[in-house]
């Protein structure tokens, strides 16, 4: 003789109960996805999120060399007469932000907009004077002097 422990109401209300259960451990699992910087060359976009981020707060300066050193995952060609448009979530914009290229910074002073546009020619020669035919260009986001994130693309030069 076999017994029921729970009607089929019960059994129903128990399986939505462990779904719900099961849903809200998986999404606590999920790390929140990192704030996205973009470049865009002509109809060519390519996105990625930080390769160092640490929910906006200072990077370790023990970590920063090591992340401006990695290799950027996504790239995008570019002429010397082509507009490269670095674009950046607003929350990036907020802080500041500046480029690097080739790990080193280019520029002095954050940016605070969410948007802008540089002549591809100003990637590709060395402080020699030579060509380069790639770049690395790294978005860096700053608060105050601390660097909070880290994005990485790379420029290949087409003739």
């Amino acid at each position: 003789m076999t017994v029921a422990f729970f009607s089929g109401k019960g059994r129903r209300i128990g399986v939505a109960l462990g779904a719900v259960s099961a849903g809200l451990l998986v999404l606590s699992a999920c790390d929140k996805p990192t704030p996205l910087a973009t470049v865009t060359v002509g109809g060519n976009s390519v996105s990625t999120e930080a390769a160092c981020y640490n929910d906006g707060e200072p990077l370790k300066t023990s970590e920063i060399q090591g992340c401006l050193n990695k290799k950027a995952e996504k790239s995008v060609k570019v002429a010397m007469d082509d507009k490269v448009r670095f674009g950046v979530d607003p929350e990036i914009a907020d802080n500041g932000w500046t480029l690097f290229i080739n790990g080193q910074q280019a520029e002095q002073e954050p940016y605070k907009r969410t948007y802008r546009s540089i002549p591809g020619s100003a990637f590709f020669s060395s402080q020699t004077g030579e060509t380069t035919d790639k770049t690395q260009i790294s978005i860096v986001e700053t608060k105050g002097k601390k660097l909070t994130g880290i994005w990485h693309f790379e420029l290949k030069k087409t003739s």
